[in-house]
């Protein structure tokens, strides 16, 4: 369902009654070959927003389908798999939260919600659930497509063979149990290591409380918010030019943590 509204350029787009069963648009061309990193699914049961966000992402060189719920993108993905899903959250049939669940049982394909100011915690669920970043309506079109950016790129260089992981000027040597920031070790504790690589293999993404506690702690840690933020502060006193103003580990308020590496 949408509630607000999306700014392209000057225009903007104001909410109108629900109309279900939006059909798939069928961007392809006769004779154009299409490269899958471009693949964009849009998933919501508001006509007018996809009408704005088809036009937008199109002319910014995506090539997208529409879903009008979660069972038709389904059916939609599995035809025509795409690199980026961007999906409302409330929707008939299948809402956003199951479709979350339904992608991540065979893919990672990387997922944006399209969330209503103060749905904390559905946001929390949807993160949970498999999304890897969320934007909050109404919002703009440069704002969605930053994030459409961030997220294709999100994931750091990995060498199987050697354990690297990189991201930015940051660097860790998984068998050598070595992080770096711009050549310079950092001197981690075993668990602020452990930290760390959660959060660069996850680089870009809204990560929450529960699951960095779950990945780094264990399920017996995943309600000790409190311990997570004493974690975090210690790393950003290590990673940070000015921790009392990171710009590498983002607090995402009453959600979790954002690592941003550039």
């Amino acid at each position: 369902m949408w509630t607000g509204h999306v700014i392209h350029d000057v225009h903007v787009v104001h909410a109108v009654h629900l109309v279900h069963n939006v059909h798939a648009v069928d961007n392809d061309r006769a004779g154009t070959m299409t490269d899958p990193k471009q693949r964009v699914l849009v998933v919501d049961d508001e006509p007018q927003l996809t009408r704005v966000l088809l036009r937008s992402l199109t002319t910014k060189g995506y090539e997208v389908r529409v879903a009008g719920n979660g069972e038709f993108a389904l059916q939609t993905f599995h035809d025509w798999p795409a690199a980026l899903v961007i999906t409302d959250l409330a929707m008939p049939q299948m809402d956003g939260l199951e479709l979350c669940r339904q992608l991540r049982k065979f893919s990672q394909v990387p997922i944006i919600v399209l969330s209503v100011r103060g749905e904390e915690k559905t946001k929390v669920q949807a993160l949970d659930a498999g999304a890897d970043d969320y934007v909050t309506k109404p919002f703009g079109m440069d704002e969605l497509l930053a994030r459409i950016r961030a997220t294709l790129r999100r994931l750091p260089e990995t060498d199987a063979n050697t354990q690297i992981l990189t991201a930015g000027e940051f660097r860790i040597d998984l068998s050598a149990h070595v992080a770096t920031k711009a050549g310079q070790e950092l001197h981690l504790t075993p668990k602020e290591f452990d930290l760390m690589v959660h959060l660069m293999r996850n680089a870009g993404r809204v990560l929450t409380h529960r699951a960095l506690l779950g990945a780094v702690w264990g399920g017996d840690y995943t309600e000790q918010n409190e311990y997570l933020r004493v974690f975090i502060g210690q790393l950003r006193k290590k990673i940070e030019p000015d921790p009392a103003k990171p710009r590498h580990i983002l607090t995402e308020p009453w959600i979790g943590y954002r690592f941003t590496p550039e």
